[in-house]
């Protein structure tokens, strides 16, 4: 039987809240590998991402079986492949499982993030190459 390929995770490292959910989010084994990519380092996806226009400061990206998630849907595809190990699987998959719910909690997750690297100094990816918008 053939593996599946793995699953990529696309995302700020240099965002604490996001390295802390994206460190410890997982899926299901049979599921695929979770392979976690910082977007602030060129890769193949990140590159996909760009030519799709698909703006990285404003979403993370998961991208399984050749179909990319972006921002809210990706955080509900992850509920959804979610291992359940641990009491932060369990409750990030409760939570992120409804696509509603999703939708309606990541613009607010996003806002914190975008808050946080603007208290931290820390530059947008800007992987659009939009002028302006290297700085929070």
């Amino acid at each position: 039987m053939a593996s599946k390929p793995d699953i990529e995770l696309l995302y700020d490292r240099e965002c604490p809240a996001c390295e802390f959910y994206c460190r410890r989010v997982d899926v299901h084994e049979s599921a695929g590998r979770l392979v976690r990519i910082d977007a602030r380092d060129d890769s193949e996806v990140l590159r996909e991402v760009t030519a799709l226009g698909l703006d990285i400061d404003e979403g993370m990206v998961l991208k399984k079986d050749d179909r990319i998630y972006y921002g809210a849907d990706a955080i509900n595809e992850l509920a959804r492949l979610s291992s359940g190990s641990g009491l932060f699987n369990r409750i990030a998959s409760a939570t992120f499982r409804s696509p509603a719910v999703a939708r309606t909690l990541y613009p607010i997750l996003k806002a914190v993030r975008n808050l946080l690297l603007k208290m931290l100094g820390r530059s947008r990816i800007n992987n659009l190459d939009i002028e302006g918008n290297d700085r929070f």
